[in-house]
């Protein structure tokens, strides 16, 4: 073989070789990620990793450790014994102001770094806490506010009962919620009728305006039939405000409303590989979000019980009920803030700020709106002063972001 011979074939070979290396290279940057080792990611980063399902599988699996009890022994000892079950700190921020509660079984001790203004969104909130926080809350009261209201009097008292079994079947007028209260004898309090209490006085009502538009003159008729039906079915009097009065009401209120609803979104999308659901939670769960109710939906705890969820996460269902999930690649997760639903104490935007920008830097995202424009600090800072003019117009209609009314008026 020739010089020239064996100088095509080693560069054959080498070119060869440079086509498979390069393929390869571009067959794993197209591989979704995938959920790191735990024992790896902390060796890494020097830190706990917060919320991850595998360890606690692992602690279940775990038996606690027995505390024998010894006659005449100190308490003191007894509790330095049980060193594992000192209560959990919860760093502020992260946790926004939510109790921190005993540790419920003893589980080996895992290394817990200090907060500083790195970590602090890296301790979530635990499960435990996050499910008596989404804990729904009662059902709103009828408020002159945002109802119209008309009262139902009894001759004399009548039973639970008798009014429930006399309530209509739908709860609804039109596109409008539609309820029925009893002035509880025992406390004087506004309620839901229920069963083995008496009532001497009722109330009606529906709602002026919603998401769906201002209550009209066909949805208040049939707010007055449907009201005067249930008032002749327990034999009470029935007083009804004056149409014209009420729809014009409903159209003022709708116009307010209409100018201040306000549903922020935020749009992660991958820089270089894609996600895979098992990542992104992985993630996510650092920040602070638990689990929703539903398949590639997770939720950012409010601070307190029955408060409706911070923010919310969300990528494709499909992917996350996939078979195999984590063959499910992702490009783009979505972060969303219904700024009249969250109270203004918790300080939702600056949260959703902070949980955009330390999903981006851990995920190797780009934060963008709807359209795909990078979002800059500048833009942002814009919509949070925007936020607070719209703040004080809802404070100064008693309709505060939060509120229960806020909540039945934006939906």
């Amino acid at each position: 073989m020739s010089t020239l011979q064996l100088s095509l074939a080693i560069i054959g070979g080498l070119v060869l070789a440079g086509v498979i290396a390069y393929n390869t290279w571009v067959t794993r940057q197209n591989e979704p990620r995938t959920v790191r080792d735990p024992a790896a990611t902390n060796a890494a980063d020097g830190q706990s990793s917060g919320f991850d399902p595998a360890r606690l599988d692992d602690a279940d699996t775990q038996p606690p450790e027995r505390i024998e009890p010894v006659l005449g022994e100190p308490m003191a000892d007894l509790s330095s014994a049980g060193a594992n079950n000192q209560p959990i700190t919860i760093d502020g921020d992260a946790a926004a102001g939510v109790a921190a509660q005993p540790a419920p079984r003893a589980a080996p001790k895992q290394p817990v770094a200090p907060a500083t203004a790195d970590n602090r969104l890296a301790d979530p909130v635990s499960p435990l806490k996050a499910s008596l926080n989404v804990l729904p809350e009662r059902k709103p009261k009828l408020d002159a506010l945002i109802d119209v209201i008309t009262s139902i009097e009894p001759e004399g008292a009548v039973s639970g009962d008798a009014v429930v079994a006399a309530l209509p079947t739908t709860r609804r007028v039109g596109s409008k919620p539609f309820a029925v209260e009893g002035l509880s004898d025992l406390n004087g309090e506004w309620e839901a009728p229920r069963l083995g209490q008496r009532y001497h006085l009722l109330q009606a009502g529906v709602q002026l305006a919603n998401r769906a538009g201002a209550l009209n003159d066909i949805e208040f008729s049939e707010f007055v039939a449907k009201a005067q039906m249930f008032a002749d079915a327990i034999g009470a009097a029935t007083n009804f405000p004056d149409m014209r009065a009420e729809v014009a009401r409903a159209r003022e209120l709708d116009a307010f409303a209409s100018g201040h609803d306000a549903q922020l979104g935020f749009t992660l999308r991958a820089r270089r590989s894609a996600w895979s659901p098992g990542y992104v939670a992985q993630h996510a769960a650092r920040v602070g979000f638990v689990p929703g109710a539903l398949p590639g939906r997770m939720v950012l705890p409010g601070s307190e019980r029955g408060q409706a969820p911070i923010l919310s996460l969300s990528f494709d269902a499909h992917a996350a009920m996939a078979e195999d999930p984590e063959k499910s690649a992702l490009r783009e997760v979505a972060l969303s803030l219904e700024v009249t639903h969250v109270p203004r104490s918790e300080q939702p935007f600056v949260r959703m700020r902070e949980a955009a920008m330390a999903l981006a830097e851990s995920m190797e995202g780009v934060i963008t709106d709807d359209a795909g424009q990078p979002l800059s600090t500048d833009t942002m800072d814009v919509i949070g002063s925007d936020l607070e003019s719209l703040y004080d117009a809802l404070d100064s209609r008693d309709l505060s972001a939060g509120s229960p009314q806020a909540r039945r008026l934006f939906s």
